[in-house]
């Protein structure tokens, strides 16, 4: 059996351009703490614009167009006092309906409150310069997270099938006897 045929008849052109300003329906894909090169350290949101609200008219140049995009939204360290601006996840927090008087303990407990829900985002396409060259970025600042308009949840996500190929997953256990083994 061939490990391989080529076949590029379902290869599409993916862009990796910032996308155009706008508020979009998104759910907070995934959150991690992640530090530079430098030891500069961030907070970083994935939020990925839903693929669930295509047909709804009002979002026909966001949603329907940009479906399954990805846009990260850094939230840095205060240089000066090495913590995170926890004010500023105060919109987070509220736009994805955690509970008034929820007490987070750590920034995993943040991540854990906010990880999976449906929030609405305004995403900036801006010039940024550095080292000399200037590219088009997407930004989003905390206080432009708020409630979804869209609560409901059905978004299909690319890689929904769970591989049960895998022999190490628990599932797929096999029982053997003592008896049937050799040594």
């Amino acid at each position: 059996m061939a490990f391989l045929t080529a076949d590029y008849s379902k290869n599409q052109e993916n862009s990796f351009e910032a996308i155009p300003t706008g508020t979009y329906e998104v759910l907070i894909n995934k959150a991690q703490e992640q530090a530079t090169k430098n030891g500069a350290e961030s907070l970083q949101l994935d939020l990925l614009i839903r693929n669930d609200l295509d047909k709804v008219p009002a979002l026909a140049g966001t949603n329907a167009k940009y479906h399954n995009r990805h846009v990260f939204m850094d939230n840095w360290k205060r240089k000066q006092t090495n913590q995170y601006d926890t004010d500023s996840f105060q919109y987070i927090l509220d736009a994805a309906k955690v509970p008034e008087g929820t007490v987070l303990n750590s920034v995993d407990d943040f991540i854990k409150a906010i990880t999976g829900k449906p929030v609405q985002a305004y995403i900036k396409n801006e010039d940024n310069t550095y080292n000399g060259k200037t590219e088009k970025v997407n930004r989003v600042a905390p206080w432009n997270i708020s409630e979804t308009n869209y609560p409901e949840v059905n978004h299909k996500f690319k890689d929904s099938k769970k591989s049960t190929d895998n022999p190490f997953d628990s599932k797929n256990d096999i029982s053997i006897d003592d008896s049937e083994i050799p040594f």
